[in-house]
């Protein structure tokens, strides 16, 4: 099983495994289907059963996990149409947060995220689907963060962590497909430079719905057969 993020400080053991298996989950670390028994997640994080139960319970009702009757654990695969739902918020709602966020990016926030892209880069020509899409999240979320609405951050974070087992899969469709996605965060930062935060949010919007067509074209979805099947791409503003 790929290795676990490490646990928060002096936090209580329940809210460590909680945000440990959150963090693999919005990470992709599971694939679809995969089962989380008590023992194994309990041995990976080295605690007892009691609080990996806990914190299984709270991503279950944050419908990023199914429990079984057992007491299992059972990562989701996402439907089309619940992919399609989700896609949709994003694009609702994270340009919202670059919106906001705009006003309080500062040369430091600035040069982070040239950082950033750079190591995308890196990790593109290198083959490193894993650590090119935990840019891809740095890179977004130092955005969000700067908006100064929590609210709105801790409901993108949940469409993430509803996403997060998709990425299993698809990490290397998305790593084989850099160039629309460096150019989109490039003009994304530039756009940021000159203190255009509606230009910087348009070019998220389109990032979000190109991204969006790539996978509905690529991916195979929850009760779909494994023939391919035409499918119907992301709603634009105005179509």
């Amino acid at each position: 099983m790929t290795a676990l993020p490490p646990p928060g400080d002096l936090l209580p053991l329940e809210e460590q495994a909680y945000r440990q298996l959150r963090r693999a989950l919005v990470e992709g670390t599971f694939a679809p289907g995969a089962k989380l028994s008590l023992r194994r997640m309990a041995a990976a994080l080295g605690t007892s059963p009691m609080p990996v139960r806990a914190a299984l319970r709270r991503l279950a009702a944050e419908q990023a996990l199914d429990i079984t009757s057992s007491g299992s654990a059972i990562v989701p695969r996402l439907t089309r149409a619940a992919f399609l739902e989700l896609s949709e918020v994003r694009a609702a709602l994270e340009p919202l947060a670059l919106r906001m966020a705009a006003p309080h990016i500062d040369t430091a926030t600035l040069a982070t995220l040239g950082q950033l892209l750079e190591g995308q880069a890196a990790a593109r020509s290198s083959g490193r689907p894993d650590d090119f899409l935990q840019l891809d999240r740095e890179f977004l979320f130092s955005l969000y963060r700067r908006a100064e609405a929590p609210l709105l951050v801790g409901m993108i974070e949940s469409l993430w962590l509803r996403r997060g087992p998709l990425f299993w899969e698809a990490r290397w469709m998305l790593v084989g497909r850099p160039a629309e996605l460096a150019h989109r965060h490039a003009q994304i930062l530039q756009a940021l430079r000159q203190g255009d935060g509606a230009s910087a949010a348009r070019e998220l919007e389109s990032e979000i719905r190109d991204a969006t067509d790539f996978l509905l074209k690529q991916m195979r979805f929850a009760g779909e057969p494994d023939t391919p099947r035409e499918v119907q791409p992301l709603l634009r503003p105005g179509t």
